[in-house]
C-alpha cells in the first residue's frame, strides 16, 4: 500500500472514493459549487492499493482557529477521511493519519482539528473533544421573555434595527459579520472567502434557500444575523445565530420567537450554558437536546501551542505529555505571567501526567482539567495541581465552533 498526495486532477476520484467508503453517492449541485467544492486538493491524500486504485482518502482545509485571548493560529481542518469497506482493519487509516500529521508539521502548523463522525476513532490518533454544542427547542407560545429587573434585557430600550433578506441578497453581510465574530470567539474557525464564493458547506454558506434576519447597530453597521427556514409542523429552524454580544443575540432571538404561524423554534447550535433559557419567563419552554462534542483538537508542538494562546491567571505547572501514536513524550514547565506563557522542557517532577488527546481537550478552555482527573484520564501528582490547572486553562468565555467542514 502507498500513501500519496493528490492534485486537482484527482478531485472527482477523491470525492467518489470518499463517498464509496460510506456507501453514499456524491451530491450534484445544479448551481455549481457544492459541499465539497472547497476541497484543497494539494492537501489531500490517497491510500493506493496493490492494483493502483485508491482505497482510502484524507483531506485538510487551511483554517485559522481562534484561541483564548483572541489569538489566531493556523490550523489544519481534517476532512473527507474514509477507507473502503474492503480494506478496513488493515492499517490503512493509521497510515494515512500518520502521513497527514507529518504533512501538517511540515507546513509549520502546530495543531489540527476535525469533526468526528464517530467518537471512538480519533482519540487514538491524539485528538480530543475541545468544544461542545447543543440544540435548544423553544415552544413559540411559551416564549415570553421575563425577569426584566434581574436580567435587564426584557424591558431594555430597543437599540439598532433588524431587516429580513433572502440569503442570495446578503452574502457579503454574512461573510463580514461572521469574520468579525470568529476573531473574538475562542474555538471559532475562519471561513475563507472561497467557501462563500463557492457556496461550499452547509447553510448559510451554501446556496440553499434561507431567510436571514440581520441586526444593525445604531450607526447602521451589521453586527449580527440569524439564518432560518421553515419545516414541518410549523417549526422554524435557525441554522446559526451570530451576534456581537448578548444584547444583539436577544434581539435576533426575539425576532424568530415572535414570528407568526410558528409552533416552535429550534436553535441548532448554541454553546453550553447559553443564557437564552434563563431569559424566558417559563424556563421549561426551552428544551435542550443533542448536547454533543463538535471540534476536536490535536496538538503537534506542545510548547508552541501553549505559548501562542492567551492566559488570564498567573501560575506554574509541570506537564508530562505522552503522544503514543507518534511515539513521543515530553515534560514541560509551563510558566504564566501577565497573560503570557513560557514553556520549556524540564527534568522536574510532574504536576500532571496526561495524554496529548487530553491536552487537546483542555487547550481551548472548554473542558476543566479536574474533570479529566476525576475521569481517570489525567493523573495529578499533588493535591492542588488540578485546581491550579483549572484556573490556568480557563478561557475568557466558553469556546464554541459553528463551522461545519
Amino acid at each position: 500500500m502507498e500513501i500519496r498526495s493528490t492534485n486537482e486532477q484527482d478531485r472527482d476520484v477523491f470525492v467518489g472514493t470518499f463517498h464509496a467508503a460510506f456507501g453514499r453517492f456524491p451530491e450534484v449541485s445544479a448551481e455549481g459549487g457544492g459541499t465539497w467544492s472547497a476541497l484543497e486538493m494539494d492537501r489531500g491524500l490517497f491510500a493506493v492499493g496493490a492494483d493502483g486504485r485508491p482505497v482510502g482518502t484524507a483531506g485538510a482545509y487551511s483554517f485559522e482557529l481562534t484561541l483564548p485571548g483572541a489569538t489566531l493560529a493556523p490550523a489544519a481542518g481534517v476532512t473527507a477521511v474514509g477507507v473502503l469497506p474492503s480494506h478496513r482493519r488493515q492499517g490503512v487509516l493509521s497510515a494515512m493519519m500518520r502521513r497527514q500529521l507529518a504533512d501538517v508539521r511540515a507546513r509549520g502548523e502546530f495543531l489540527s482539528v476535525l469533526l468526528a463522525s464517530e467518537a471512538l476513532i480519533y482519540r487514538r490518533f491524539g485528538y480530543g473533544p475541545a468544544t461542545h454544542t447543543q440544540r435548544l427547542t423553544v415552544s413559540r407560545h411559551r416564549a415570553a421573555f421575563g425577569f426584566p429587573r434581574a436580567v435587564g434585557l426584557a424591558d431594555a430600550p430597543a437599540t439598532g434595527s433588524v431587516e429580513v433578506f433572502r440569503r442570495t441578497e446578503c452574502a457579503g453581510i454574512l461573510e463580514e459579520v461572521y469574520d468579525r465574530y470568529r476573531r473574538a470567539q475562542p474555538g471559532a474557525l475562519s471561513r475563507p472567502h472561497r467557501w462563500w464564493a463557492l457556496g461550499a458547506g452547509q447553510p448559510p454558506i451554501s446556496p440553499a434557500p434561507r431567510y436571514i434576519v440581520v441586526h444593525r447597530d445604531d450607526d447602521g453597521v451589521p453586527d449580527g444575523y440569524a439564518s432560518y427556514a421553515f419545516g414541518e409542523a410549523n417549526t422554524l429552524t435557525v441554522d446559526e445565530a451570530i451576534a456581537a454580544d448578548d444584547t444583539v443575540f436577544t434581539a435576533l432571538a426575539r425576532f424568530v420567537l415572535e414570528h407568526d404561524l410558528v409552533a416552535q423554534v429550534v436553535f441548532k447550535h448554541l454553546p453550553p450554558e447559553h443564557p437564552l433559557r434563563w431569559q424566558l419567563a417559563d424556563f421549561r419552554a426551552g428544551q435542550v437536546s443533542d448536547d454533543t462534542d463538535w471540534l476536536w483538537v490535536r496538538l503537534l508542538d506542545v510548547p508552541r501551542a501553549l505559548t501562542t494562546r492567551g492566559w488570564f491567571v498567573d501560575g506554574e505547572l509541570v506537564l508530562d505529555v505522552e503522544d503514543p501514536f507518534l511515539g513521543e513524550r515530553g515534560r514541560y514547565l509551563l510558566t504564566v505571567r501577565d497573560g503570557k506563557a513560557d514553556c520549556v522542557p524540564t527534568g522536574r517532577e510532574p504536576d500532571l501526567s496526561l495524554d496529548v488527546s487530553d491536552l487537546g481537550s483542555v487547550y481551548l478552555g472548554g473542558t476543566a482539567p479536574s474533570t479529566l482527573v476525576r475521569a481517570g484520564h489525567i493523573r495529578a501528582h499533588r493535591p492542588d495541581a488540578a485546581a491550579l490547572a483549572d484556573a490556568l486553562f480557563r478561557a475568557e468565555r466558553p469556546p464554541h465552533c459553528l463551522h461545519w467542514f
